[in-house]
This record gives C-alpha cells, structure tokens and sequence, in this order.
C-alpha cells in the first residue's frame, strides 16, 4: 500500500468521505469510540461523518443517553455507545487505574476514601440527578474529603473508570455529571476474549488500513494483548503491505480517489489523527510540531486535502458569526481554496453561524 492508499482508505473507513445519514450512536458504534477531550470540537468530528446534522442533534443525542461520554481507554475522554461502555471499562480501565496508583499515593486516595466517594456520589446522584463538576466537588468537601491539588479531578476520573459515573448532558456551558446506572441501561456482559475480539474488530473496521501498533496505541492495550485480539479476528480482515509495515482493515473496505478534491476540516483531537501511533501515512513528519506548537498535549484542527494533512486552521465564534483563521503549510492552487471555502460553509452550518475567512 501507498501513503495515498493508506489516506483514502482511512477517510473512507472513518466516514469522513463518505458521510452517511447515521445517527450518533451508530457512528459512534461504529468506529468503537471517538476522542472527546475537546467537547465542541467532538460534537463536530461526529457532525462531519453524518450527513445533514448540526451541533444541537448531537448535544440532543447527549441528552437523549443515545452516546456516552467517559474515560474509557487511556485515561482519556472518549464518546461511545452505551451498548459498549460497561464491556469497554471492565477490558481497558483496569491497566490505567493501576498504573496511576503512585499518583493517588502522593494525593493521599486511597481505598477507604474511594469508597466513601462511591457511597457519597451513589446518593446525591440517585434519583437521575446531574451536577456540575462544582457541585461534585461541594459534596466531597461536605463530607470532608478534600478535593484540593487535583484530589477532586482524580476521584471523578477514578469512579468514572470503575463504572460509577459518567457525563451527563451539559447545564448551560457546563458538564455535568451522573451515575452510569442510570444514564446507560444494564448490557450482557462479555468475557474478556469476547471483548477483545469486539474491539480489535471495530478499531480496524472503522480506522482500517493499521497496523498492530497502531490499535495497541489507541486501545492502551499490551502489545500480546493487542496481538493475541488481532489473531481472535485475523481471518475476518484484509492485509496489505507497504514493504516495512503491516497494515489491517475490512474485507469490505473499498476506496479510491476521487474527481474533485476532497477538503476537510477537523477537529484537533480527530480520531483521523489520534487514532494511530504511526501518522505518516497521512502527516508529512517536517509539518508534526505544527499541530502541538506549545508541546502541552493539545492538538490544534487540522485541514486535510485528499487525506493527508495540509494546515491547520483556528476559529473565533461571535455572536452573529464564526472567524476562521486558516494556515496551509504551504500555498493552495484554485480549487484547493474553493473545496476548503465550501468546508468551512459546511462547518458554520454546523454551528448555525455564517463563516467569515
């Protein structure tokens, strides 16, 4: 396979070319889960793979229990589906809590603390309750347990971990939290080999073509983990090469280039681009420190053309309409510069705001 092979194929696999009028939830569903760190900017990487939707259907969708936000997979913020959420938190969160129990040392959390916070958030959020974060951290300092030096933030990330809470739907600009129970209806539980196998099947079904690598990166799994789910469900994929790397997707994954260019803009924490380990199949590596200029971790909106990332591009809402600052890393032809124009029209669609460039 070709870096070019490589970007279309993955546009195709992630519903970016080839939007579709899907529901959140089998979006969602479909490519296993989606970074949610960025909450606007994950509203809008489920808008653009869905045809004819806007910011409000997905937040309805949020409020509506039909996608559930929380900390899945390495330690960090996703979107999935609720059918999934309990099988994935029982497979993945486990390593992730051990590995930050060091951590909770320093802050003084321990078992009997985490305890009583199960028992205090069980009670204020019972009866499908949601609070703000403020208001979580008012009942633990009610019940004298400190949320000081990041406490309050590790105890909602560890109970949110174990199956406890989750995101609720936003109250104004805030996000709230409520009890998993409540929010996501009970699933049959899978046995750990039946969840690996699902896992490993969505990751390449839906960010396909990959390597091992690359879904050990984005699941947080083991490296013999991730191996021994790819072996459970090799028969059902297709494999190609490109002389050094391995790549896996669907049997039935077809692409192939298209007339007219195809211009996106994407969010920063895009699964098109935090879902591999390996990104230069589709991100020259000279242009990489580009998109975390401040080396902090946060990943600004790229723009991509045909698959592979050529900018990056930053926007401004006001009240009647949405500033959009556009940085090419290097000069667009014509009809590059016209696809964007009609990306960024689509986006303030989205948003329901006219764009200005």
């Amino acid at each position: 396979m070709t870096s070019r092979d490589i970007a279309y194929h993955r546009l195709s696999n992630q519903q970016i070319a080839s939007a579709k009028p899907k529901t959140p939830n089998e979006l969602v569903a479909s490519l296993g889960a989606m970074q949610a760190q960025d909450y606007l900017g994950a509203l809008w990487a489920i808008g653009l793979r869905s045809m004819n939707s806007n910011e409000a259907d997905i937040e309805k969708a949020i409020g509506a229990r039909t996608i559930i936000r929380t900390w899945p997979m390495r330690g960090t913020l996703h979107f999935v589906a609720p059918a999934d959420v309990r099988w994935m938190l029982e497979l993945l969160t486990p390593a992730v809590i051990a590995a930050s129990k060091r951590r909770q040392q320093q802050l003084e959390l321990d078992d009997k603390t985490f305890a009583r916070c199960r028992a205090l958030f069980t009670k204020v959020l019972q009866g499908d309750k949601q609070l703000t974060r403020d208001a979580m951290y008012s009942s633990l300092q009610h019940a004298h347990i400190s949320t000081s030096s990041q406490r309050g933030y590790h105890i909602l990330w560890r109970l949110a971990q174990e199956g406890i809470i989750c995101f609720g739907a936003r109250a104004g600009k805030q996000p709230t939290f409520a009890l998993l129970d409540e929010w996501a209806r009970p699933t049959k539980k899978l046995k750990r080999e039946e969840a690996l196998a699902e896992l490993t099947k969505r990751y390449f079904s839906g960010h396909g073509p990959a390597t091992l690598q690359d879904f050990a990166w984005w699941s947080g799994l083991k490296i013999s983990e991730a191996k021994a789910g790819l072996e459970m469900i090799e028969s059902s994929l297709r494999k190609e090469a490109d002389g050094t790397k391995v790549y896996w997707m669907s049997t039935e994954s077809t692409s192939s280039p298209a007339d007219t260019p195809i211009a996106c803009l994407l969010p920063g924490f895009d699964e098109y681009m935090l879902g591999y380990n390996d990104r230069s199949a589709v991100l020259d590596p000279r242009h990489a420190q580009k998109l975390i200029p401040d080396n902090n971790g946060r990943f600004l909106s790229t723009m991509v053309m045909n698959g592979r990332v050529v900018g990056t591009w930053k926007r401004t809402v006001k009240k009647k309409r949405v500033h959009m600052v556009m940085e090419p890393f290097s000069s667009l032809n014509k009809a590059a510069k016209q696809a964007f124009a009609g990306a960024a029209e689509r986006y303030g669609k989205f948003i329901g705001l006219p764009v200005h460039l």
